[in-house]
């Protein structure tokens, strides 16, 4: 294991099936594929030059799939008398995909090189990805557009957490975005989450929320605090683009107390989920102007608000696109419609990132898959316990 290692510093995504091949009958391995999930998480892909069955697997109907949509290993028995095992191969907590391996017995020692193998294939895509295009090509089932080119590159991994902290976001249309993103990081104690909406569905909406997403990171990692961010893509977005506006919703969570700081700037209001129950206006507070308008609206005062978060509870923030969804009959996909599914889903025990995806593919399917806005979702909750939920379950 040690001269796989070591030999992963050097090597090109390209060249991994290639090298585990080499390797992998030391480690008491018959066969091994590696998939790695596509952009919109509908199938699993296999790396180029894998072996065996290379085909898509559809997350939602086989057996990778179960293991990538429950984080958890799965056994099944062969015809050949072999047994495949399926892995979850993740980073932290974001899911990047699935390693099959067939094995001709299983015992703990196995079971703990696979679960190293899956580790280190998370590692070569992850690490190698930010300088090579592979990976990302893999990830694509069509051409994308180059605003949503722009925007991809500025958002950050789709899932992140801690002991106490845990967040996870989508957006649609994955090929095709306009003005939203969103943004999630650590830092010291607290956890800071955003999503943006940008006026217009163009290149130039693109931009807009790229600036902003810029500006923002630039004003959180100088130390300022979240009124002062505010007011930093407020600024950047006027001069980069003085005709154009983006609203959005900033929020500030601190990991040992729960206490939640936010603004909201033009848009819609997050929603607190507290034992699997909405609390009714608990983000009710008057709406700040959207960000950009320029030098005349400078003396307006952004209010940023507190509130003190129980442990378990969850932070649901949207954009308009995702209830103003219609189908082909003209009904919106609307507020109650979204927060049911949610609440239903994690009554059912499922992680965020897997409600989040099984959202957006409703919201698809309600529009004939074809939205006529981005639709982006982002949800966090603070768990101070230190039981991780979205933690593997093996």
């Amino acid at each position: 294991m040690n001269e796989l290692v070591q030999a992963f510093h050097k090597l090109a995504p390209e060249d991994l099936p290639e090298l585990l091949r080499q390797h992998y009958a030391a480690l008491g391995i018959v066969g091994l594929t590696a998939y790695c999930a596509d952009l919109r998480q509908e199938y699993l892909i296999a790396l180029p030059g894998s072996h065996g069955d290379t085909s898509p697997q559809p997350i939602d109907a086989s057996m990778a799939g179960w293991t990538y949509r429950t984080v958890s290993v799965r056994i099944a028995g062969n015809d050949n008398g072999m047994l495949t095992l399926w892995l979850p191969v993740i980073d932290g907590v974001e899911r990047i995909g699935v390693l099959g391996v067939q094995v001709a017995k299983l015992d703990a020692a196995v079971l703990e090189r696979c679960r190293a193998l899956a580790s280190l294939i998370a590692f070569v895509l992850i690490s190698k990805g930010t300088h090579s295009d592979s990976y990302a090509n893999l990830q694509r089932r069509q051409p994308m557009d180059l605003a949503a080119e722009m925007v991809w590159a500025f958002l950050p991994p789709k899932t992140i957490g801690t002991p106490s902290i845990t967040s996870s976001a989508i957006l649609e249309p994955a090929y095709a975005l306009g003005g939203d993103a969103f943004d999630h990081a650590l830092l010291g104690d607290a956890l800071h989450a955003s999503v943006l909406d940008a006026m217009g569905h163009d290149l130039y909406a693109g931009l807009t929320s790229s600036v902003a997403l810029a500006a923002c990171r630039n004003a959180r990692r100088s130390g300022k605090e979240l009124s002062d961010i505010i007011s930093t893509i407020d600024t950047s977005i006027h001069e980069a683009f003085p005709n154009r506006f983006a609203t959005g919703v900033f929020l500030h969570l601190h990991r040992t107390t729960g206490q939640l700081d936010w603004a909201n700037c033009g848009h819609p209001q997050p929603i607190l989920l507290r034992r699997q129950e909405v609390v009714p206006s608990a983000f009710d507070r008057p709406t700040e102007l959207p960000l950009g308008l320029g030098t005349k609206y400078r003396d307006v005062p952004r209010c940023v608000h507190s509130m003190q978060l129980e442990p378990g509870d969850r932070i649901l923030c949207y954009t308009d696109g995702v209830v103003e969804a219609r189908s082909s009959d003209g009904e919106l996909f609307g507020e109650e419609r979204f927060v049911d599914f949610i609440l239903r889903a994690t009554a059912a025990g499922e992680p965020a990132f897997e409600v989040l995806r099984r959202l957006v593919h409703a919201i698809l399917d309600h529009q004939q898959h074809h939205l006529t806005d981005d639709a982006t979702v982002l949800l966090f909750e603070w768990h101070p316990a230190g039981t991780v939920k979205f933690s593997r379950k093996f």
